[in-house]
């Protein structure tokens, strides 16, 4: 058997348990959706493989870059908005396979998340320990939006790349980060988060090196830095497993963090972190050298479609609009409790301590999400990448009886079935 056939075999059996729910969960979602549609006179398949951005990204597999469509207000929408990697694997596998383009889009969208709910579990795992893992696939998979994970829209391979990729970093695998973050970056454009996730990670981890090189650093101050690159906390709440598990990963940060193994010498972090930005980079520029316009085409590119990054000022005035009549009003208290409780979530990741390149990474997602200028209705589809915000509620439901979490999961699961089914027949994802 081969080494690498050595580490996966324990690695996959140790997150069984989370796969088989995550796909237990995925299953309802689909069936209760071809119920749905089925008794609305629909094509779940189309639903999830034939509409909005997923022509847009079988378009480019089949034809290619350069379609682009004009609006009557003189806003043009243009498929370069739209990264290549989720329409190479549509191509790659139409040309292998007796499958057509939305075929396999959504054999690729099936496949990447899987691979994101294992990623989900491994880096949970890492920090948290298996039951906190489950717990956090569990709850990615029955989020509102969850049934985007299904589509064939590039959200799921973007978290799969992600995931691992925030994996490799905990485990101080950096050359393999700065790949996956480079592919990352050639997924959607909040590929972003992953790089600056490798690249803060890399420097505190260079900084902390100085530190300990430095003859008048004091020798605590060395065990601070150590563990504060990549620290896996402690849940003083939580069960004696995970208490255990977290205890066991902090010191597993201090002894084989990114600059502690010989995977993680300065030279191979330092090719990892110019890794990272390659695939985002040059998607970026050659965009800007098909339009003419140099390195700020994508930027036309996308106000084409009026999306930007205004801080958030949009939104807010979207929200403070819902305020004009009553019926509207509840929609836009909804919408504040949503960004509140996203908020005070991260807020609470960073109070527990979660390691530097999970909260830089949900930041930067987070932010990304909330401060665009338009696409108001995507902002929970946006912000599914962002899983690590789920880890202080993974650490509540590993804290559980097995019998009680297992029941909150399950009705979350069929309301989330029913709100996905719902949406896909109705308004859908913008």
């Amino acid at each position: 058997m081969t080494d690498l056939g050595t580490r996966t075999e324990p690695a996959l059996r140790r997150a069984a348990p989370a796969l088989l729910g995550y796909a237990a969960v995925r299953a309802l979602g689909l069936l209760t959706l071809a119920l749905w549609s089925a008794a609305r006179d629909k094509s779940a398949y189309t639903l999830l493989t034939a509409r909005w951005d997923a022509l847009w990204y079988t378009r480019v597999a089949e034809l290619g870059y350069g379609y682009e469509v004009r609006l009557p207000n003189g806003d043009v929408h243009s498929n370069l908005a739209f990264f290549p990697l989720l329409p190479w694997l549509e191509r790659l596998l139409h040309a292998t396979a007796p499958l057509s383009y939305a075929d396999a889009g959504f054999v690729v969208a099936l496949l990447a998340s899987l691979a994101a709910a294992w990623g989900v579990f491994a880096v949970t795992d890492q920090v948290y320990g298996p039951r906190a893992g489950v717990c956090a696939v569990l709850l990615w998979a029955v989020l509102p939006v969850g049934i985007v994970q299904s589509m064939a829209y590039s959200e799921s391979l973007f978290t799969a790349l992600a995931a691992w990729s925030l994996y490799a970093v905990l485990t101080g695998r950096w050359v393999t980060a700065g790949l996956l973050a480079s592919l990352a970056g050639l997924t959607r454009p909040v590929g972003l988060a992953v790089v600056a996730a490798v690249w803060a990670t890399g420097i505190a981890a260079y900084l902390r090196d100085r530190r300990d090189r430095d003859p008048s650093a004091s020798a605590t101050d060395g065990e601070e830095g150590t563990a504060s690159a990549v620290r896996a906390p402690s849940a003083p709440h939580a069960g004696p497993s995970v208490r255990n598990r977290s205890a066991a990963g902090e010191r597993g940060a201090q002894a084989t963090g990114p600059s502690r193994t010989p995977a993680a010498l300065p030279d191979r972090r330092a090719l990892g972190m110019a890794l990272a930005p390659l695939g985002a980079a040059a998607y970026v520029l050659w965009v800007g050298h098909r339009t003419g316009k140099g390195p700020f085409g994508y930027l036309d590119v996308q106000a084409g479609w009026r999306n930007g990054f205004d801080g958030g000022y949009a939104f807010a005035r979207f929200v403070a609009d819902k305020f004009t009549s009553f019926p509207s009003a509840l929609a836009g208290a909804g919408l504040i409790v949503g960004v509140g409780l996203v908020v005070w979530l991260y807020v609470v990741c960073a109070r527990q301590g979660q390691p530097l390149p999970l909260l830089v990474y949900a930041g930067v997602v987070t932010a990304l999400a909330l401060c665009a200028s338009s696409y108001f209705g995507s902002k929970p589809r946006l912000l599914m990448p962002a899983f690590p915000l789920l880890l202080p509620l993974a650490l509540t439901l590993a804290r559980s009886r097995t019998r009680r979490s297992t029941a909150i999961v399950t009705l979350i699961a069929i309301a989330s079935a029913l709100y996905g089914a719902f949406w896909l027949n109705g308004s859908g994802p913008p």
